[in-house]
């Protein structure tokens, strides 16, 4: 990812966001490839390979090819919100 993270808001709270702990991530990963990770659009989460949390860690918006996917529908509610 070439953008300092340090300028990427979240669009929806415009809260700063840093790349998500590796345990996040696997833990979503589980839960991706079970079927249970859904977006805020309600779709089925896409494979991804990194992510940006939220500062209160309520979404992560996914990095997938090294690009992070900063669209409100694409965020993934991290807990069972």
């Amino acid at each position: 990812m070439n953008v300092p993270v340090e300028l990427l808001r979240c669009p929806i709270t415009g809260q700063p966001v840093t790349f998500a702990p590796e345990g996040v991530l696997r833990e979503l990963q589980r839960r991706r490839e079970s079927g249970a990770l859904r977006n805020r659009a309600g779709e089925i989460a896409e494979p991804f390979e990194g992510g940006l949390l939220t500062l209160d860690r309520a979404l992560l918006y996914p990095i997938r090819t090294d690009i992070p996917v900063m669209l409100a529908g694409e965020a993934i509610p991290v807990g069972d919100r």
